[in-house]
């Protein structure tokens, strides 16, 4: 994986996505705190809430952001958003209002929703071999993890030093760094674009394409598994931790963390799965793990207060952690295998705003269920959800899935240059390449091996 790091704007592109992250860590910590100290044993209502409108500013502000990327240089883009986003946090000290940390939370999750798709479409630009982008796809999914294990591990020394305010000025810092990193290196501009619609039709097609590529389905469907498992982890730890098990703030960063040092493991390990396996397998498997993990979770919090096992609370968080990097890592992969280059940024501004949808909707659930109907049924539910999102993947994901696909084009005229080798065939031309929905292609042929050219 080092080798990846001798590309030096690949290195100053991963080292401000770990500061940032960092500081991003420092913040959950915060905010998980700070709900529980504006609203008590509602924290968990609270916490649902702000993370919902986290998801909306994600699902309404990415494709817009992306529809517009390509008028704005890419690295203005991503370090003034930085700047936004630190602004925001070291606003969220001196709230004293519930609305105010909704607020908040909108104007830094929106400047997120613009930086994030605009640095995940520049990194397969930046390594252009399959293999040096698998391994920065591994690398991005360890800077997550280190970040879940790091930064609430970090969070809880300082806790014993500072209030827990003060670490969100650590997440200030963390962006402002970001945004000199990202300043310092050179980024490659966008691949020209030759269609001519309008923003919002540029911002629809990213939805077109997940919606007609099988493969991209199946990953929102595996998205949603991830969701409902993660949303009970974000939403509802502190309350596990503070009510159930009488822990701590402290203990919070510390089951935080086992769900980071899980995601870590797998992490490292998924390379070389890969290799072996396939993406298919490895996602599907881990994908049915999640529901079996969150029934045992359901039996852990139906316990009496205080008298379940704390370590095996950190088990399942990190069992959960480990599953769900199995199936997010390769999902770039399956991004920039169904995409043409030109259509990078759209495509992964549609997986950033439609996964997050899926949050949209476990985040509430985790909150306002737990805070209403308790958590035993909040983990029994979220896993049925997942449980449906797995089954439903594997139905939609074709095991027979190739790269190379023959169909047959009956609106290009015959001197068209993308009709190069191609022979006549009943209603059209007919030849085999990489399939990609783009426009030429606009729907998906039934999935055969090509036998042109091999």
């Amino acid at each position: 994986m080092p080798s990846v790091l001798r590309n030096r704007t690949y290195r100053h592109l991963f080292t401000a996505q770990i500061v940032a992250l960092a500081g991003t860590g420092l913040a959950t910590v915060a905010l998980s705190l700070l709900a529980y100290d504006i609203a008590g044993e509602n924290a968990s209502a609270v916490l649902g809430t702000a993370l919902a409108i986290k998801m909306v500013a994600y699902v309404a502000v990415a494709p817009l952001a992306a529809a517009f990327a390509g008028r704005v240089p890419r690295r203005a883009l991503m370090a003034g958003t930085d700047l936004i986003r630190a602004g925001a946090a070291l606003a969220l000290p001196f709230v004293t209002q519930v609305w105010q940390v909704y607020l908040l939370i909108f104007v830094l999750q929106a400047a997120s929703a613009a930086f994030t798709p605009a640095f995940q479409a520049t990194i397969p630009q930046v390594l252009p071999e399959e293999r040096d982008y698998t391994r920065a796809l591994s690398m991005s999914r360890l800077a997550y993890d280190l970040e879940s294990l790091g930064s609430p591990a970090l969070a809880a020394g300082l806790l014993t030093l500072v209030p827990y305010d003060w670490l969100f000025a650590g997440t200030a810092l963390g962006f402002l760094a970001s945004a000199a990193l990202v300043v310092s290196a050179v980024l490659p501009g966008p691949a020209p674009v030759e269609r001519s619609e309008g923003v919002y039709a540029k911002a629809g097609f990213g939805t077109r394409l997940f919606w007609s590529t099988p493969r991209l389905r199946a990953l929102l469907a595996l998205d949603l598994a991830v969701a409902a498992s993660g949303a009970i982890v974000f939403v509802d730890t502190v309350v596990l931790v503070r009510d159930h098990f009488h822990r701590s703030a402290g203990a919070v960063s510390l089951a935080l963390g086992a769900y980071g040092a899980g995601s870590m493991l797998a992490a490292l390990l998924l390379p070389r799965l890969l290799r072996r396996t396939g993406d298919r397998p490895v996602m599907l498997g881990a994908a049915f793990a999640l529901p079996a993990v969150l029934a045992a979770v359901a039996a852990l919090a139906a316990v009496a207060p205080g008298s379940g096992s704390w370590w095996a609370l950190l088990g399942a968080w990190a069992a959960i952690g480990a599953a769900c990097s199995a199936v997010l890592t390769p999902g770039g992969r399956l991004v920039r295998r169904s995409t043409a280059d030109e259509d990078l940024p759209a495509a992964f501004a549609a997986q950033f705003s439609l996964s997050h949808g899926c949050w949209l909707l476990t985040y509430p659930l985790a909150g306002w269920f737990a805070a209403g109907a308790g958590l035993p049924a909040t983990a029994s539910a979220l896993g049925a959800i997942a449980l449906a999102a797995a089954a439903a993947a594997t139905l939609i994901w074709p095991a027979r899935d190739p790269e190379r696909l023959e169909h047959t084009h009956a609106d290009l005229p015959a001197d068209h240059p993308h009709l190069t080798g191609a022979s006549r065939a009943a209603g059209g031309w007919r030849h085999g390449h990489p399939y990609v929905i783009d426009r030429h292609h606009h729907t998906w042929p039934q999935a055969r091996p090509s036998r042109v050219g091999g």
